[in-house]
């Protein structure tokens, strides 16, 4: 029978709790499931869609999922994407996908959407292939649900928008790899990109042993983001805001994170007075998070900054990912890469990959390697 979909309301809010639990256990490290308050707060959201699927015979709530968007942006996350387990196998996770796809992106509300699959299984992965979403990368070690998952990174984009993407002419020569699978899987075009020489590391007598302070009080650091970026033109981290900040004794930069202690993860938003000033500091920052329970830290960089790339690279990041026409700017979109690093020792034996994604886990296990692994010449006779 066909299930019978409408926005969800705060009606739904105890039977959604239940379904999450039902799906997801009591670890489920997500608002949308488990905090009313945040949960009320996305459905009344205009910049929003959240939908559940009903049995039309009994009126049970049997599956739910939602596009979470944000006021000045053209990019939505698809989240929170649950069947009860006593209704699996019946098309409702495409249902509800297709629906959110056709009132979110045919009609032009959001340039994209993007999804971060779990890989416990292939089921998430096709859902998401069936409804016109394509593998972008791997997110190694990204979540930890019970214990560590690595996740797999989906988009899907409004007609045109791929065809509007600002060209990039080189990029740091270990992400070259990703490029041209990303070229290769999603069928668009880097030909004119080419290996940029390789920088010297810039000296950092201070860098590796800096002491930082990590300022976990939400409120405050949001207006102290607000104040030091108060038209958002020096970052860019869709759908996430700061809620901790680290910065060193003498106060000479700062940087801000989004941390999710239930999930152990963490994303790099920005740095004042400008990401290069803490740069050579990407060490600290990430044994600091990672003693506050982060596993995993994760950077979004513009493709074209590759300085910024190197700066992360150096240190021991590794990119996973590659998000084409991320960022309008203008009559054009700037591409983004997505770099990693996890305290946690990373093990891809219990994934599942459906063939799509496959060139993307082959190729960061690749980059991993070399950035991680002594060469030939460094390990002694």
């Amino acid at each position: 029978m066909n299930p019978v979909i409408n926005r969800a309301t705060g009606a739904d809010i105890a039977e959604l709790r239940q379904l999450y639990y039902a799906v997801y256990g009591p670890h489920y490290p997500v608002a949308l499931g488990t905090d009313p308050a945040e949960m009320a707060r996305l459905m009344d959201d205009p910049h929003s869609l959240w939908l559940v699927a009903r049995c039309p015979g009994t009126g049970a709530l049997t599956a739910s999922a939602a596009i979470h968007g944000e006021a000045g942006s053209r990019i939505g996350r698809l989240e929170g994407i649950a069947v009860h387990p006593e209704h699996r196998s019946g098309g409702l996770a495409g249902a509800l996908t297709e629906a959110l796809c056709a009132r979110m992106l045919d009609t032009a509300r959001l340039d994209s959407v993007y999804a971060t699959v779990r890989t416990v299984g292939a089921g998430p992965q096709r859902v998401v292939a069936r409804n016109g979403f394509r593998p972008l990368g791997i997110l190694p070690n990204a979540v930890d649900l019970r214990s560590r998952e690595s996740l797999a990174l989906y988009a899907r984009h409004s007609p045109g928008v791929l065809d509007r993407r600002k060209p990039v002419a080189e990029v740091p020569a270990a992400l070259m790899p990703l490029v041209r699978t990303s070229e290769a899987a999603l069928g668009i075009g880097y030909a004119g990109v080419r290996a940029s020489p390789e920088a010297a590391p810039v000296p950092s007598p201070r860098g590796g042993d800096e002491r930082l302070e990590l300022i976990e009080a939400p409120a405050f650091v949001r207006r102290r983001f607000r104040e030091r970026f108060p038209d958002a033109e020096g970052w860019f981290y869709p759908l996430h805001t700061p809620n901790v900040l680290l910065t060193p004794e003498d106060g000479r930069f700062e940087v801000y994170a989004y941390l999710n202690r239930a999930g152990g993860y963490c994303s790099l938003l920005s740095a004042h007075p400008d990401p290069a000033a803490a740069a050579a500091h990407l060490e600290p920052v990430t044994r600091a998070l990672a003693r506050a329970g982060a596993g995993y830290v994760e950077a979004l960089v513009p493709l074209a900054h590759g300085e910024a790339l190197s700066a992360f690279l150096a240190q021991g990041f590794v990119a996973g990912a590659l998000y084409p026409a991320m960022r309008a700017d203008g009559d054009g979109f700037h591409d983004y890469a997505v770099l990693s690093r996890s305290s946690e020792r990373i093990d891809f034996r219990g994934v599942a990959v459906e063939p799509p994604l496959q060139p993307y886990l082959d190729c960061y296990v690749s980059a991993w390697a070399s950035t991680h692994l002594p060469t030939t010449s460094e390990v002694a006779p």
